[in-house]
Formats: C-alpha cells, structure tokens, sequence
C-alpha cells in the first residue's frame, strides 16, 4: 500500500492495538503462536506464564522451579498490609475482585517491591564480574556504593518478624538441586550468599536472606529482568489474598477496621479548644 493510499476501516481497527501475544478471532485462540486446544492439559501454569512472558515454552524443569518461586510466596498472614486490606474489604460488602484489587495496589516499592530490587541489585554484581572483577570484589564495590549513596534497607536480606525467614535457605537449596543439574547456573545463588556473608562481616552479625532475595536469585537464574519480579510476586500473593478475601467473606464481619473498637489510635493533634466567640 503507498502512502497515498487510504487504509480500510478493518485495517485501521486492527492496528489500533498490536500484539505478539495472542491471536484470537471466532473459534480460534492462539496464544504465541499455540492453539490454545493444544496448551489445555499438556502445559502448567507455571509453564503458561513463562510462555505468556518470554514467548516460547519452558523446559519441565524451567517450569517446575518458578513454580516453586511462586508457591513460596503465596502468603504471609494478615499482619502483611495486602492481606490485611483483602480482609478489611471483604468486610464491607464488595465483591471478591474489590477485595483482590484493593490489595494487590498497596504491593509497591515497600511491600512487594524488594525482589525487583534485590535482583537489580544482583544483576549489577554479575555485571561487574562480567566485565572482569571477581566475585568477591563485586559484590564489596556495590556494598560500598549502597552504604555511601543509597538510603533505606538494603534489597533481599532481613526480616522483621523472621530472625530467619523460613522460606529462603530451601529456596536457595533448591536453587543449588536445580544448579547441580545444569538447569541453571547458580550464578545468583553465588551471588546472593557472597552479599550475606560480606554483610556478616561488616555487621558483626548475619542478616539473613530473606522471600524476596531468595526468589530473585531464583527469577535471575531462570533469566527473567528485574522488573517481571513483581509482576510475578504479584501473581504468587494473590493466591494467599483471593484465599484470605473469600475466607473473610464466609464471616459476619462488617466493616472490620485495622484495629479492635476498643483500641483507638493516639491523637497528636491541637488539644480541645473553644470555637471563636463562644464564651469560654
């Protein structure tokens, strides 16, 4: 077609949007390329999502192991902000979705966001020794630079309800199965337990892994970019907040706040003061 040359109005609808990712028309469903009759049954989900994201299907074991990442996480009780919210909700007489959505928009930068961090963290490491350094003074540099330059908690190590989060030394020990048999390198397990140990070191003390450094070594491993983390730890928590927001709603709470009626929170403001021109 020349430029000249005026396009249809199917054509125009078409281009509206533009996707690699499905194909769909009456009675067809392709998702990269796959009939979807093809994919049902004979593809995990796991799988599903890696094809979804990356564009070709994983190996079993590919799929097995972010399976494993995101079992992990599915929960972490209502003392964790996003469960807390799905259940509040649930309270107030929206639908399951509400309850969903509501949580999963507070999983940012503070709640959600550490694995996202923790492998940019990772990957600078990689780099580094990619380009020459050993491991070892890598991993030293970036401390360095995050404790002269950068503020707050430092990405995948700590927790503050766990002294050791349970969860994380039997992701890393799957990790080094899967590693072990050449279904990844190790590389980020490598990496994420030489950043411990040089915390220990500096600290006196071990600050231990915690979910979210041990399931970015995992998503490093398999070769997802930093930014997909979320996305995928979102995937995973909505689990435990679909289970939590339907649980509550078998209840006959109404309107259940944060904190019990009986406890109230501390006022800070202006003590009570007379209205201008009333007598005092």
């Amino acid at each position: 077609m020349s430029g000249t040359e005026k396009k249809t109005g199917r054509e125009r609808g078409e281009e509206w949007w533009r996707t690699g990712l499905i194909e769909m028309r009456p009675g067809v469903i392709r998702l990269r390329g796959y009939e979807i009759q093809d994919l049902i049954g004979r593809v995990s989900f796991p799988a599903m999502i890696w094809l979804m994201l990356r564009g070709e299907l994983p190996s079993e074991q590919q799929a097995e192991l972010l399976g494993i990442a995101l079992g992990a996480a599915v929960d972490h009780g209502p003392q964790a902000p996003s469960i807390a919210i799905a259940r509040m909700a649930a309270t107030c007489g929206v639908g399951i979705n509400n309850a969903m959505a509501s949580a999963i928009n507070v999983l940012g930068d503070v709640h959600g966001g550490a694995g996202e961090q923790a492998l940019t963290f990772y990957g600078d490491i990689a780099a580094a020794v990619d380009q020459g350094a050993t491991l070892a003074d890598a991993v030293s540099a970036r401390l360095d630079r995050f404790f002269a330059e950068e503020k707050g908690y430092l990405p995948g190590l700590g927790h503050r309800f766990h002294p050791i989060d349970p969860r994380a030394p039997r992701l890393i020990e799957l990790t080094r199965d899967f590693a072990a048999r050449g279904i990844v390198s190790g590389r980020f397990a490598d990496i994420a337990e030489a950043i411990e140990a040089e915390v220990a070191t500096r600290k006196g003390k071990t600050i231990p892994l915690n979910i979210d450094g041990a399931t970015a070594v995992i998503y490093g491993e398999l070769g997802f970019p930093p930014a997909l983390t979320r996305g995928l730890f979102v995937l995973s928590r909505s689990v435990g907040i679909l289970a939590h927001a339907w649980e509550q709603s078998q209840e006959a709470d109404r309107n259940k706040g944060p904190l019990p009626r009986e406890w109230l929170w501390a006022y800070t403001g202006t003590p009570v003061r007379p209205f201008p021109g009333d007598s005092e």
